[in-house]
């Protein structure tokens, strides 16, 4: 018998032997032994892992697979903070079963944002969150080339003459949903909302309206917003780790991804039928082109499943970032003056009665107040990536094994006091003097001016900054511009139309958006 052989009987005979003892006990000390082996096996892992000097350090836990889920899922930030303090600006934890390597500040966000294809993978870390809730064969649920074609597809959309022409519909979209939601009955002059009611419908109905045009926007009403609001909660870090349970939210996700495909089909297949396919909207430039390097088209199931992952990326930004800014204000009566100044003031000053593109580029303390609420409340907390092979962490002796996964957290950068004094502080005018705030280590305050095309146009290839509220590398969101052109004309509306009072709440951090706690209400009243 050979040397394998025998050592592959002698370890048969010791199973045979722990399972006859562990047969030879009672159904109590079964239960106890079955129910402290995972604690025992906890432990030790968590042992061995700590005399490996190549991997970075593990935040110790207690319940096995569980980990630090608890004090990560509650208060992302001040887990961190707490992290660095203890194990420095890199360290491991445990998240229901899977290892998360962090590395924090500028040099966390290099290393991650701007790693190589070939080491991480977003598709792999995400795929399973995000294809039940978009759909096949778009976004990550396809190679990464292929999002990188999806993305210049979408972009002709994003362009300075589109923005023009959607800052006017923006406004009229605005101003009607004043005029049904808050100009009723009794509540003419003054009255109370839920901002977490009102800006996801009016996010979903200005971003209908000009990416997708005005015959789909007709088709659309409140309880269409209420289904990207149910697809909203399919991203939660229990869908991260359980793409599908039998449990009603899941249901609900589901549903809400079939209605909303289905509307987007129907006015596909209509224009395809009737050979009605012009260049009035995002879908008309998607049915025409949208042909891969390779030469193969989209299918028009996947132009539909496209369409709804625009729209949720702007759903996420748009509407927690308008909610946010609409909570500090309310703390603020005398920035929202200063906002109502610095708008009528350079109104006045074109000879224009509306808010257009070209005066929102003016408005420097509406840009700022944007800039500010996206720095306070960057709506997502973690960025993941699936480390594919043995990735060496720079400026460390840490190695991330194949299988595990990295995470980088921009958002804790930009509340950390350590680049923002009064990091807590909803101060708008602190971008007056940017380089004067920011205090960077090595850095000037902004990312490097040398650029790259993934496939989609020319991004900024450094991201050492710690403001990136819009990510970095090459899935760096395409959708920054319009986001300040659909979130600067709904803050002008509200300032030329309101003065509100409020408190802003905790944040909610249960879900992967960062989102204001409920109650989330402001008390307007109607300017004279």
């Amino acid at each position: 018998m050979g040397f394998v052989e025998q050592g592959i009987s002698i370890a048969h005979q010791h199973a045979l032997i722990i399972f006859n003892y562990i047969q030879a006990l009672s159904a109590l000390q079964q239960l106890c032994l079955f129910a402290v082996f995972p604690f025992v096996y906890s432990l030790l892992f968590q042992f061995f892992y700590s005399l490996r000097k190549d991997r970075a350090p593990l935040v110790f836990y207690w319940i096995p697979w569980v980990g630090s889920a608890i004090p990560y899922g509650m208060q992302p930030y001040d887990f961190f903070e707490n992290c660095k303090k203890q194990y420095g600006d890199c360290f491991s934890f445990l998240l229901l079963g899977k290892v998360m390597t962090v590395y924090l500040g500028p040099k966390g966000h290099e290393f991650v944002l701007n790693a190589k294809l070939q080491d991480v993978s977003a598709e792999d870390a995400y795929s399973h969150l995000t294809t039940p809730v978009f759909g096949k064969g778009v976004i990550y649920d396809c190679p990464n080339w292929k999002l990188m074609e999806q993305k210049k597809f979408v972009k002709g959309s994003l362009t300075r003459e589109s923005f023009m022409k959607y800052v006017p519909k923006i406004r009229d979209e605005i101003l009607k949903y004043f005029e049904l939601n808050f100009f009723t009955g009794a509540e003419l002059k003054r009255g109370t909302v839920d901002v977490m009611h009102t800006q996801p419908e009016m996010t979903i109905f200005t971003a209908s309206r000009t990416l997708l045009g005005d015959e789909m926007r007709a088709k659309l009403n409140g309880s269409f917003a209420g289904l990207f609001a149910d697809l909203d909660k399919g991203f939660t870090p229990l869908n991260f780790i359980f793409p599908n349970l039998p449990l009603a939210s899941y249901r609900r996700r589901d549903r809400a991804q079939k209605l909303i495909s289905s509307t987007y089909m129907s006015l596909i297949n209509k224009r395809r039928t009737s050979n009605d396919i012009q260049d009035r909207d995002l879908i008309d430039t998607l049915m025409k082109s949208s042909t891969y390097k390779d030469g193969t088209k989209m299918t028009d199931q996947e132009i539909s499943n496209l369409l709804i992952g625009v729209l949720m990326g702007g759903q996420h930004t748009s509407a927690a970032t308008s909610s946010w800014f609409l909570l500090h204000l309310s703390e603020k009566p005398e920035l929202q003056e200063e906002l109502y100044q610095e708008i009528t003031s350079v109104l006045t000053e074109n000879n224009e009665k509306e808010i257009t593109y070209d005066l929102l580029a003016k408005m420097t303390l509406v840009n700022n107040t944007i800039k500010e609420t996206l720095r306070m409340h960057m709506p997502l907390h973690s960025i993941f990536r699936k480390v594919t092979k043995n990735l060496v962490v720079p400026n460390k002796k840490y190695i991330v094994p194949k299988g595990h996964y990295v995470l980088v957290s921009p958002g804790y950068a930009m509340t950390s006091e350590e680049y923002f004094p009064e990091a807590s502080k909803f101060d708008p005018h602190r971008w007056e003097n940017l380089l004067g705030t920011i205090k960077m280590k090595g850095n000037n305050g902004s990312s490097s001016d040398e650029t790259v095309d993934y496939g989609f146009g020319q991004v900024s290839k450094g991201v050492s900054s710690p403001y990136l509220p819009f990510g970095g590398g090459r899935h760096r969101c395409i959708g920054e511009q319009f986001a300040y052109v659909q979130l600067g004309t709904l803050l002008c509306e509200y300032i030329l139309n309101f003065r509100w009072t409020g408190k802003a709440p905790e944040v909610d951090y249960t879900s992967m958006v960062t989102l204001p706690m409920a109650p989330a209400t402001i008390q307007w009243e109607k300017r004279v």
